[in-house]
């Protein structure tokens, strides 16, 4: 028999090319070269265009281009709207970012593979194990505690702070102030929403917040029913009352050791500096006019070795501070402001102090030197949509940006950086089957035939227990579009007994679908049956004599007679 050509080809791709164990290695290489991102400092075009005479501006151009972990870029979409903070814990492995969708969302860079970049839990503060609630606020700030990653630090739009472990488990709920007294020294908690905190920076058990009710308090991680200490922010451009809101707070190590200080920014325009074992009572330093009254200070942090302190103000500046002449700014520039549609926009400090970063309205991640703040680099990150939250991990030496398109972008560089998006990036891409495809394939409850995840039953290790995102997008919702939202309970829905419980517990419940008639008749004695309930009456009661007529017809004539 002649085969064909084709015939040929066919047998060719039906057969396998090799036999034996075949090498599945992936090409790191490559992957991290696809990662390559065009860098374009739109601060040295600038100087170009200005001094086109220059020669040597391309070269000097690709050394510094080096100089950041900026070269190579690394996409996280994972939320659906702005992404207002961004941390790291210290090991650089879990990565929790907040946003204006209020929920968290929990990453372990150590298990991501490229085809797998999601989060592999999302959490809503305020849904917890003991109770769930139907309120949603923004996510203000998250952050790490100091040298541990067990527990992170969430900040909401509501007069209370709450402690979550690394797996996204409560611990503990902070009290709130009671908002009736005067006098805020008095009360043990906010009273108002919290707009910014900071870990102590050794201590593991202290932190500081600060809120719209212009106080500052000092909290102990294992005292949550009250603070440790309360400031109140007398401020003298508020009038008679005396009151402002804190925009924005952060506590750093003294440039003479120590105990630290904690620098805060105020709506008045203030900047007021405490030491970090006091007194309290009145502030080691205050600037009145550090900033423009009535505009947001998001952004605020302080060096490494605890001696300038840099802020960026709603009034469209940048100002560098030194904090033993605490008066006057160093250097002063002008910089756009995210703050009155993003009050959580953030400033930062390299970790070597030797660099700042910031984002922009624009997009561009801005990385200044700290002696001029004139910018070193200037690199579009997410073009036409707000950066608003900056971090860099000081082990990784990678810089995660998180902008108002729900995106996050880790940005390194293969020869400086470690781990994070390097590890993502060394491993094969997950293989995909024809069940991935939802469209191809007859879709099952990805949760089993008993429906929901069962934690506390009888089987609380089964897969569904341990896996209760199977089958989830990237997003957390459901890849089967047939599949209802399911709503959350509110308390009024909680404390009120369903119809099971009420069949359960209450006597009787079950007669309310009985036919009443049927449930009478059942009573009506047999032939030969005394009569129970009615039987004293069966003597007694008169027989009733009625007349018999022959016909209907007579009937109807007696009736007529009588008209």
């Amino acid at each position: 028999m002649d085969f064909s050509a084709d015939d040929d080809e066919a047998f060719r791709q039906h057969m396998p090319a090799q036999f034996g164990k075949i090498d599945g290695s992936v090409n790191v290489e490559a992957q991290i070269e696809r990662a390559r991102r065009k860098v374009v400092d739109e601060n040295k075009q600038a100087k170009k265009e200005k001094d086109s005479d220059d020669d040597d501006s391309d070269d000097d151009s690709e050394d510094d281009d080096d100089e950041f972990p900026v070269s190579h870029e690394l996409i996280i979409k994972t939320h659906d709207r702005a992404i207002t903070t961004i941390a790291l814990d210290n090991s650089g492995t879990r990565l929790i970012t907040g946003s204006n969708d209020c929920t968290l969302k929990l990453h372990d860079l150590s298990a991501l593979t490229p085809s797998t970049i999601r989060a592999f839990k999302t959490v809503d503060p305020f849904v917890t194990k003991a109770s769930q609630s139907a309120e949603s606020h923004s996510i203000h700030q998250v952050l790490f505690g100091p040298h541990s990653g067990g527990q992170f630090l969430c900040i909401t739009a509501t007069p209370q702070a709450r402690l979550f472990n690394r797996d996204g488990e409560q611990i503990s709920e902070f009290v709130k102030g009671d908002m009736y007294l005067r006098d805020k020294h008095n009360t043990k908690g906010h009273t108002s929403e919290i707009t910014t905190a900071a870990w102590h920076p050794t201590n593991r058990d202290r932190f500081v917040t600060a809120g719209t009710d212009s106080t500052v308090r000092i909290w102990d991680v294992n005292k949550r029913m009250k603070q440790e200490e309360v400031v109140v922010h007398k401020s003298r451009a508020a009038g008679s009352a005396g009151m402002t809101r804190m925009t924005a707070i952060v506590w750093g190590a003294a440039a003479d050791g120590g105990s630290g200080m904690i620098v805060s920014a105020a709506l008045d325009g203030s900047l007021v500096m405490w030491g970090g074992n006091g007194p309290f009572h009145r502030p080691a330093a205050e600037i009145r006019d550090a900033h423009v009254k009535d505009t947001w200070t998001s952004g605020l942090d302080i060096s490494a070795d605890g001696r300038l302190v840099i802020t960026r103000g709603g009034d469209d500046t940048i100002k560098l501070w030194d904090t033993r002449k605490f008066k006057t700014p160093l250097n002063t520039t002008s910089h756009q402001s995210t703050s009155s549609q993003y009050p959580t926009s953030n400033i930062q400090f390299a970790p070597n102090s030797q660099s700042i970063i910031t984002g922009s309205e624009t997009g561009h991640l801005h990385i200044l030197n700290p002696a001029t703040l004139r910018p070193e680099l200037v690199t579009p990150v997410t073009p036409g949509s707000p950066l608003i939250s900056v971090n860099w991990h000081p082990k990784l030496n990678q810089i995660f940006t998180g902008s108002a398109n729900g995106q996050t972008t880790i940005l390194f560089n293969p020869s400086m950086s470690t781990a994070g998006a390097l590890t993502i990036l060394s491993k094969a891409p997950k293989k995909r089957y024809l069940d991935d495809d939802p469209s191809l394939t007859v879709d099952m409850d990805p949760l089993g035939m008993a429906g929901e995840a069962n934690t506390s039953g009888p089987n609380p290790g089964s897969f569904v227990s341990r896996h209760p995102t199977v089958g989830l997008t990237a997003s957390g919702r459901s890849r089967d579009p047939r599949r209802p939202h399911i709503p959350a309970i509110t308390p009024f829905a909680k404390s009120t007994p369903d119809q099971k419980y009420v069949m359960e517990q209450i006597e009787g419940s079950d007669m309310r679908d009985e036919d009443p008639r049927e449930a009478l008749l059942k009573y009506q004695p047999k032939a030969g049956e005394k009569n129970v309930f009615t039987g004293a009456w069966d003597k007694t009661q008169p027989k009733g004599v009625y007349k018999d007529y022959d016909s209907e017809e007579d009937e109807r004539e007696r009736k007529k007679a009588k008209k």
